[in-house]
């Protein structure tokens, strides 16, 4: 096969990531990450576990620091949650606020449910809340101009440090 008959160049470069098959290949592919979570440690990038949520680092964020906070319940739409799973969604919420402010002094947060695959939730079989940490000057040419984000701290690094100050908050 003549692999330039393939496709037109469209001058996009391509990062191939197969193991995020998972979160586009929608609710029929077998195992939610959010579900398999919970049982994770920190090589999980679980940062905090409470009654009926949990706190877990975004494995592809937008900004060092961005959490997700997952109900326990495989349970897709805001609407479907218990009384006790919102309260305790708003309070981690709030927790994971302080928690990125006193390690990595953020200047504000975008907070946000993206309701369905149309509205942007990449998984949206399970419900979660994005807590994505915001500095000034936070954004660049580079996602522009070079179609490349920087993130100038490891994942792993970032979830120990939230883990250790969420006990404490």
């Amino acid at each position: 096969m003549d692999l330039v008959s393939v496709g037109e160049p469209d001058g996009l470069e391509r990062l191939w990531t197969p193991w995020r098959l998972s979160y586009v290949a929608g609710p029929e592919t077998p195992g939610c990450p959010f579900c398999a979570a919970p049982g994770s440690d920190e090589h999980g990038l679980m940062v905090a576990k409470g009654e009926t949520v949990f706190a877990i680092l975004n494995r592809f964020p937008y900004n060092p620091g961005h959490l997700l906070i997952c109900p326990y319940r495989h349970v897709a739409d805001y609407t479907e949650i218990t009384a006790a799973e919102t309260a305790e969604l708003a309070s981690f919420t709030q927790t994971a606020m302080r928690v990125v402010r006193a390690v990595s002094n953020a200047h504000g947060f975008n907070l946000g449910i993206n309701q369905g695959g149309v509205a942007g939730a990449g998984i949206a079989a399970h419900l979660h809340q994005h807590v994505v940490p915001r500095w000034g000057g936070d954004a660049n040419f580079l996602p522009v101009i070079g179609r490349t984000k920087a993130l100038p701290q490891l994942l792993t690094d970032t979830r120990d440090l939230l883990a250790e100050a969420w006990h404490t908050a």
